[in-house]
């Protein structure tokens, strides 16, 4: 496939438009600094043709090279702040490539303190300059001070980093070197999305108005814009265009509460005037503290701004901060297959998804088989084996918060795994709480069996896991019937414990009334794993007591046979003809 369509095809580059344009000219109306420049060609050529665009980290887009045959990539421009080593990373992973980052921190091993808050979706204030000189100090191995007053805290992960050093959120964080929070202290900052906008609101009113009363709110307050989670408002505003036009143009989600729900906040400025016309005696402060959560609290009390000359209408602004970030439009939830457990099983789709999750979510032996995979500014959240549904509240906690997670499971996460029980949550969030979705598939145990048997599935076959923990016994017995009366080739996942010690044997009992005796059978136990083993035996000799939890049993069809080590069954059944 040409390099150019499997770019498109991973995602990596906006669909292509045939353009009769100098590359110059094309080049003018992309030179913005949202923008990822992507160049497939020689070093030398993109940086002469750049070289006189340059202005500044402020200014400039991410610009990256690839070579035509899709081996190397490498950041040329915007490495940290605009994202281009970031982007290297995923298309490398992606494509099987090398991405050659030749930052320092990269190398090091170090934070990068001034692109890291991006993936846990939070937004950064500060010059240029500043930024600049706190990532040479960090490069000089200078002591960095760092206040956090709201936001994940896991970012510093369990063994930390070494030149960060931490102050205590009671104090008072001006003298510290990078800030996290919601106030506009310090020179470097991140922001996370912790504060809601409660606006009470005359009809009509001006755009305008509204926007500066929300600014005045902040300023008096020392508060970020970059921290709002969003705007709220009475039930009956949901359809003022001033505030609709709000949210769209600054993305902000626009939350609005009933008046009886209003009506039953505690506010510190209560209105008898409003509760006339409103039925609550807030609007600004209640909706505030309602989208802000049980555990949020008033951090600008209201403040009632008139219009000026060419304005209209009147605007109450409150300021309250949640306990947690919210930002579900940033976040992004990925479902990892791990395949098997070897790296080179893993598919460049998955690594790519990991490469861009600042927080992998998983079973502990699966995180430590990815571990060489893992970056010192990306976090696991080690979870215990049976507890699935935690790991994916977790997962979408987080996700919700901006952050872009990695739920991993071993094998492929649609077989098995984690896939269907993140969906069911994710669907039981209203839709605009649910962050981007994604799976990304693995090789299952199933294939990786197969593989390693010869060629057991050129037939049909069916997957039948003997855990009764989510499916009742009588379910899987069912099915164990249907398939053998089928004559399916069968895979047996979870097919015995310590706790499940006979399913294994009554699921043998069943296809022995169905299939002969050397029907031959394959125990498959740790594959893709340094303990990985094979056994070749037959329905008849098959021993439930040496299979456990780590094996995959693949039990042939009346037509499999074996025959000199492997396992095969036929692409038809006697009598049919291949075409």
């Amino acid at each position: 496939m040409p390099l150019l369509e499997r770019l498109l095809l991973r995602g990596h580059i906006d669909r292509i438009k045939p353009v009769d344009q100098d590359i110059s000219i094309a080049l003018d109306g992309h030179w913005t600094a949202e923008n990822v420049v992507l160049f497939v060609g020689a070093v030398g050529a993109v940086t002469r043709l750049i070289a006189a665009r340059i202005q500044g980290k402020e200014k400039d887009p991410a610009v990256l090279v690839l070579d035509p045959k899709g081996e190397f990539i490498i950041p040329l421009l915007g490495g940290h702040s605009a994202g281009a080593e970031q982007r290297a990373w995923e298309i490398a992973m992606d494509l099987g490539g090398q991405a050659v980052i030749t930052g320092a921190c990269a190398h090091e091993g170090r934070l990068p303190l001034d692109a890291f808050g991006e993936s846990w979706g939070w937004k950064r204030s500060g010059s240029v300059a500043h930024w600049r000189d706190l990532m040479v100090r960090q490069s000089q191995g200078s002591s960095i001070s760092v206040h956090q007053s709201s936001g994940s805290t896991t970012w510093r992960g369990p063994e930390g980093h070494p030149l960060l050093h931490n102050i205590d959120p009671k104090d008072v964080p001006d003298a510290a070197d990078l800030v996290i929070g919601a106030r506009r202290r310090g020179d470097c900052q991140w922001h996370p999305a912790t504060l809601w906008i409660g606006i009470g609101y005359e009809r009509n009113t001006s755009v305008s108005l509204v926007e500066k009363a929300i600014a005045e709110a902040l300023a008096t307050a020392g508060l970020a814009e970059e921290a709002i989670a969003g705007i709220a408002s009475a039930a009956r505003k949901s359809d003022e265009p001033a505030l609709q036009e709000l949210s769209r143009t600054r993305a902000w989600p626009f939350r609005t509460f009933a008046e009886h729900a209003l009506a039953s906040i505690d506010v510190p400025n209560p209105s008898e005037v409003v509760r006339q016309e409103m039925g609550t005696a807030s609007v600004a402060e209640a909706a505030a503290l309602l989208a802000a959560g049980e555990q949020g609290h008033l951090i600008q009390p209201k403040r009632i701004s008139r219009p000026a000359t060419g304005e209209q209408g009147a605007v109450t602004v409150a300021i309250a901060e949640a306990a947690l970030p919210h930002a579900p439009e940033r976040g992004e939830l990925h479902l990892v297959g791990s395949g098997p457990g070897d790296l080179s099983l893993l598919s460049g789709d998955a690594k790519a998804a990991l490469s861009r999750c600042c927080a992998w979510v998983g079973y502990s032996l699966y995180l430590d088989l990815l571990e060489p995979l893992r970056r010192p500014d990306q976090v696991r959240f080690d979870g215990q084996l049976t507890r699935e549904w935690d790991r994916c509240a977790e997962a979408l906690r987080l996700a919700q918060q901006g952050a872009k997670v990695a739920l991993i499971s071993s094998g492929d996460s649609g077989i098995y795994g984690m896939a269907g029980l993140a969906l069911e949550l994710l669907l039981q969030q209203p839709e605009q709480e649910r962050p981007s979705f994604a799976v990304h598939p693995g090789i299952s145990a199933l294939q990786l069996a197969a593989a390693r048997a010869g060629a057991p599935l050129m037939h049909d076959f069916c997957c039948v896991s003997l855990s009764d923990r989510l499916t009742p016994w009588a379910v899987i017995e069912k099915r164990l019937e249907a398939a053998a009366a089928g004559d399916f080739v069968l895979a047996l996942y979870n097919p015995r414990s310590k706790g499940r010690d006979w399913q294994l044997g009554h699921a043998k009992e069943i296809l022995m009334k169905h299939r002969p005796p050397t029907t031959p059978v394959t125990l498959a136990r740790q594959l893709g794993r340094a303990e990985e083993s094979r056994e070749l035996t037959s329905l008849e000799r098959l021993k439930p007591e040496s299979v456990d939890m780590l094996t995959l049993v693949l039990i042939g069809n009346s037509s499999s046979r074996a025959e000199d080590g492997w396992m095969v069954t036929p692409r038809g059944y006697p009598g049919a003809s291949l075409q």
